[in-house]
């Protein structure tokens, strides 16, 4: 009985997001200043700020207004406005249909 239990959970597990969560997503795009990982901001990538995300995770951010995906690579920490968990940066945002603010998903 107890074979049968481990492998349902075990498919219910792997068919689960190991991390997913609905946010605030906002954009930011200052150019040339250092993000805190070291590099230049630059405002056509597809970077994002997370304030506990790794340095070079890559993050897929959907829109739940317009339904765009974009995947992007954490290379800052913010947001540090409450509320929002994402700061976007102004290529990310754009792909995604993004005007100031929007509810995201992310994974």
């Amino acid at each position: 009985m107890v074979g049968p239990l481990c492998a349902a959970l075990a498919v219910a597990c792997l068919a689960t997001p190991a991390f997913a969560e609905t946010c605030i997503a906002s954009r930011y795009g200052y150019s040339g200043g250092r993000t805190s990982s070291g590099e230049r901001m630059n405002p056509s990538a597809m970077t994002a700020a997370h304030r506990s995300r790794p340095f070079g995770s890559h993050v897929t951010v959907t829109s739940q207004s317009t339904g765009r995906s974009v995947t992007v690579r954490i290379n800052d920490r913010g947001p540090f406005v409450k509320g929002r968990c994402i700061d976007l940066s102004d290529g990310a945002a754009r792909v995604l249909g993004m005007d100031g603010t929007a509810t995201v998903s992310l994974r």
